[in-house]
């Protein structure tokens, strides 16, 4: 049993349960929630909150699926023809959420391939960042002046379906060596003075085991220039299980760490992410949140602004609102441009300012975010303004 579970206070409180249950003699307990799906229907407490465990039954075979989930048609083409790197890959903590009977279910949406990843359009891009051109040293990417993104590794807890990096992400060698598999990067960060800001990602830098990670970050905070420390996630949401003391006493040793965590749906913020998210803020990291514009997912106003209210609640600063990437195979995703910019008419000014993020689009080719908004100026003279408001009321302000 992995060390792990002895640091998780919910592992803690089911085993608890279990011992009371056994002291009173009842003759039978109400099933967990997961319990009640009939592949997971045995599958210990203290397993459950293991997040070893976790990886290591993660569903990716359609006939384990289909004992979870009524899989429609497209869906079923969609796992078959899904291979290689994007191959279905889920937690049984994120598709124990999802709706079995509606096919519309963001959580199902996010994870389960269709038959219509496989229709490329044609502006649709491998690499629409442009990650590859701006890669001057394995696993990273230089983009802008001061700020260096490196891709720690290439696996995530669950393969999103709109992921932008599927040319990347996927399965690799469990028994791959870290030992210096960042040698060059972290040399090129060392000899580039100008850098102050890292951002590690991948994948999930979160799904490396403590020591690998405990060793990655102290390299890089060991870099004197380096001010400005960040790591971009979506275990909270996908994997909550694996914010555990253990992991939180290595982050602490690195602060200040800031701390960017990918939520797209209201639905996401269960009990235990909100458990994983207070961890992390009861320990002092600065949460901020990150949301791809997904049609269908989150594309009316009243779901993005709950989920804007859904993270305050749980200390985590809405940062970013991404229009989807032009990677193949998502065009099923993406919404017009419009309907990003009204979300942010929405929000602005109907609901706290810390609830509206920015509204970006990544420039294809390696542009850069480049943010997107309503028009609030609605002429400019000489020393004077024409502006609007929320309301529309139209004010002028004199330089």
């Amino acid at each position: 049993m992995s060390n792990s579970l002895h640091s998780n206070p919910l592992a803690t409180e089911n085993q608890k349960t279990t011992q009371e249950s056994v002291v009173t003699a009842r003759p039978s307990r109400r099933p967990l929630d997961y319990q009640q799906i009939s592949l997971f229907k045995d599958v210990n407490p203290l397993d459950w909150e293991d997040w070893h465990w976790q990886l290591k039954n993660r569903v990716s075979k359609l006939e384990q699926v289909s004992q979870i989930i009524k899989l429609t048609p497209e869906e079923e083409q969609g796992i078959r023809n899904a291979k290689g790197r994007m191959a279905m890959t889920v937690t049984p903590y994120w598709i124990a959420l999802a709706d079995p009977d509606d096919p519309t279910c963001p959580m199902r949406r996010q994870c389960i391939p269709t038959a219509q990843e496989f229709k490329v359009s044609p502006h649709e891009m491998v690499d629409p960042c442009g990650e590859d051109n701006n890669s001057p040293a394995p696993h990273l990417v230089h983009r802008y002046p001061d700020r260096i993104l490196l891709l720690a590794t290439e696996s995530c807890a669950m393969y999103c379906r709109h992921c932008t990096r599927r040319r990347l992400v996927g399965h690799v060698q469990e028994s791959e060596n870290y030992s210096n598999k960042w040698d060059a990067a972290l040399e090129y960060l060392r000899s580039n003075k100008k850098i102050r800001d890292v951002l590690i990602s991948g994948g999930d830098p979160l799904l490396l085991e403590d020591g690998v990670l405990d060793e990655l970050l102290k390299k890089v905070r060991s870099i004197p220039h380096i001010e400005f420390l960040r790591i971009g996630t979506r275990i909270p949401v996908t994997l909550p299980q694996r914010i555990t003391d253990n992991l939180i006493a290595i982050l602490k040793k690195y602060a200040p760490l800031w701390i960017s965590i990918h939520f797209n749906h209201p639905k996401e913020i269960t009990k235990r992410t909100k458990s994983a998210c207070g961890l992390l803020a009861d320990a002092g990291f600065p949460l901020g949140s990150q949301t791809v514009l997904l049609s269908g997912i989150n594309d009316r106003p009243y779901i993005m602004r709950r989920l804007m209210h859904e993270l305050l609640k749980i200390r985590v600063r809405p940062y970013y609102i991404y229009q989807c990437d032009l990677v193949r195979g998502t065009q099923h995703f993406r919404t017009p441009v419009s309907v990003g910019i009204n979300i942010i008419e929405k929000l602005r000014g109907h609901t706290s300012g810390y609830a509206v993020p920015v509204y970006v689009i990544d420039a294809p080719g390696g542009g850069g975010k480049i943010p997107i908004g309503p028009n609030y100026i609605l002429s400019q003279a000489k020393g004077k303004y024409v502006i609007r408001n929320y309301k529309n009321k139209v004010y002028a302000y004199l330089e």
